[in-house]
This record gives C-alpha cells, structure tokens and sequence, in this order.
C-alpha cells in the first residue's frame, strides 16, 4: 500500500502527498496544528458516531494561503517549487490522490480531458494580486507519485 509523502526544502515542508489507497483508520490529521490549512482523513467502521459539535469563534491570523487538491477523476501532474521558484519535483495524481501544497510554489498540469478537482484554501480570500506571485514554468525531476 504506498503510503503518506513530505516534499521538504532548505528546512520547509512545502508538500504533503497522500496518495489513494493510503488512508489508515480511524482520524489521522496530516496537516501540523501550526499550519494555516488543516487537513486530515477519516475512515471508521459502520455505525460510528462522530459527536455533533458547533466550531466556536476563536481569532486565528493566516499569513499566506495554503490548499489542498484532491483528484475526484482524472490525473494532473503537479509541479512544486521551493520558496524561491526553484522546481522541486513533479508528482502525477490520479483519482483519490491528495495533495496538501504548504510553502514554496505550485502549478498544475491537466493530463487528461475531464479532470474533476477539489481544491480547498484558507480564507478570506484577498485577491489574486495580494495572494500570489508568479514564476516560470519548469520542469522538475518526476517524483514518486506516479
């Protein structure tokens, strides 16, 4: 079963993969409880129940915008970058594969007709001139992730 991926970078966790296939019982947050996304997986037997719950008003300050992009059909190859625009990696992903982009730079690559992705951010959102600046396509060595 292939299993939970960390991109790193001069110190930095810039990516996290989970590829379909790899989620593990029970609640597993992949995310740390600093990062301004927070993201985990379920899986629980029939019949469990999650307590009902209200989220309280609590002030929280997010610095930069974090996403996470799930695969529902499809496959895209993602292209990470470190905080500087250097490439990193490429990671193809498939249905069911989760990427979590924390740091560094990102682009997406539709490989096939009809994608359908999921893509979740931290808000409020600012604007794209505010919230980000480009770099130059380029091509990284292919991880993993294919």
């Amino acid at each position: 079963m292939p299993s939970q991926r960390i991109i790193e970078a001069h110190g930095e966790r810039v990516a996290i993969y989970l590829p379909d296939g790899s989620w593990t019982d029970g609640l597993n947050f992949l995310s740390d409880d600093k990062d301004f996304i927070q993201a985990g997986t379920w899986r629980y037997s029939k019949g469990t129940r999650l307590g009902p719950h209200i989220h309280n008003e609590a002030p929280r300050e997010a610095t930069k915008t974090q996403e996470v992009i799930y695969v529902k059909k499809g496959r895209l190859r993602a292209h990470l970058f470190d905080s500087q625009g250097v490439p990193l990696e490429q990671l193809e992903l498939g249905p069911g594969d989760l990427l979590i982009a924390l740091t560094g730079g990102h682009g997406y690559e539709v490989l096939e007709e009809g994608t359908s992705v999921l893509e979740v951010k931290n808000g409020p959102y600012v604007g794209a001139k505010a919230d980000r600046r480009k770099i130059p396509w380029q091509d990284a060595p292919t991880g993993r992730g294919a």
